[in-house]
This record gives C-alpha cells, structure tokens and sequence, in this order.
C-alpha cells in the first residue's frame, strides 16, 4: 500500500495528490488534548518547515493558507480519554480517523517512527521537515491546539495555558500545587508535586 511513497522523499512532488500527510501536536503536555491533522495539499506553499521551527506569526499566516489550498481533516483525544485509554490507543485512534476520512487509495505519512499498529500508514522520521505535506499537518495541528489552549485559558485563567499550552513548565506545576488539577489535566501523567494533595477545580 505505501510502496510508492519513498521517492516522493527526496523531491516531494506537488503533484502526487494521493499523499496526505500526517503530524501530532500535544503528546507531551500534561493538559489539554491530543490534536493530529492530515493533510492533501492541493497546490505548493512556500515556507512550509516543522511547525516548531516557525515562528507563532508565521504559523498562524500558513494556518489559512494551508486550509485554503488542501483537503485536511484534524482530529482530537481529549484528556480525560488519554487518561482513560492511555497516549498510544489515543494515537492509534487519530491515525485510523485521519485514514478512514482520507480512504484507501491514499498513500499515507505519519512523522516519526511508528504506525501504532495501524497498517497502510508510512513513517519517517523528520518527515515534518522534510516533506510539505507532513509540515503542512504539523502547522494544522499545532495551531489548532495551541488556539484551543487559549481560549481554556479563559475558563481556567490562574493555570496560564496561553503561555505554556499546557506543557509541565515550573510556572504550571506550581499552579497545579495550587489550584489541584482542572478538567483538562491528563492525570495519568506524572508530575512530581511537592505536596500530596491533588485538590480538584470546577
């Protein structure tokens, strides 16, 4: 199924439409959701890169021009069904809502490593940098997410979650020693807190 997919490697082709790749954003963090995009590009973009390599500006112009000239299909795990079901299966979800949408005559490309058991999907490493498509996901999900984070900045606005987007900073823990968690905290990731209580917010 992903037997045509390595030589759209070295010079990624605009033209190979049956490519959609696919990105992550919020494995990491200790809150919020787990976002993934997949994404066809219909037409060249220039400056696409690994949306951490960008700047928050330069994402958020690329954001629009991405949805403009793709068909792009974004997904999300929130926290209480990573915590209820662990980070992988919340990926391999993703992964199997992303190839459903998308159908089987897709060639598809996760950046990373591993597929999580999902068959007919290609990984390489990097693949945020070096292929458009993979980028363009990379840019979807991530300001989709950190946008998200912003407004439950609203809601819960003594944990921060415009500045760190949920993230395990210093400034983030010691609101959590504070404040206990809050509706969007995966409470299965471990945090170390100096107290034991793990009060809880409304």
């Amino acid at each position: 199924m992903s037997k045509k997919i390595v030589s759209l490697f070295d010079d990624f082709d605009i033209d190979s439409k049956s490519l959609c790749g696919i990105d992550e954003a919020g494995r990491g963090p200790i809150a919020g959701a787990l976002v993934m995009a997949g994404v066809i590009l219909s037409k060249d973009i220039d400056g696409l890169n690994d949306s951490k390599k960008l700047s928050e500006k330069k994402r958020e112009k690329l954001y629009e021009i991405i949805k403009n000239s793709s068909k792009y299909f974004i997904y999300e795990v929130n926290a209480t069904k990573i915590d209820k079901i662990g980070l992988s299966k919340a990926i391999k979800e993703c992964l199997e809502a992303i190839k459903n949408y998308f159908g089987e005559d897709t060639n598809f490309l996760f950046d990373g490593n591993s597929s999580f058991g999902v068959d007919g999907i290609s990984t390489l490493i990097k693949a945020d940098a070096k292929v458009k498509a993979v980028s363009a996901a990379s840019i979807l999900a991530k300001v989709y997410r950190d946008r998200q984070m912003v407004e439950y900045s609203k809601i819960y606005p003594e944990y921060g979650f415009e500045k760190h987007k949920g993230y395990g900073t210093k400034a983030h823990i010691e609101a959590i020693e504070k404040y206990g968690y809050c509706k969007i905290h995966r409470r299965s990731f471990k945090i170390k807190l100096s107290s034991k209580e793990h009060r809880h917010c409304h």
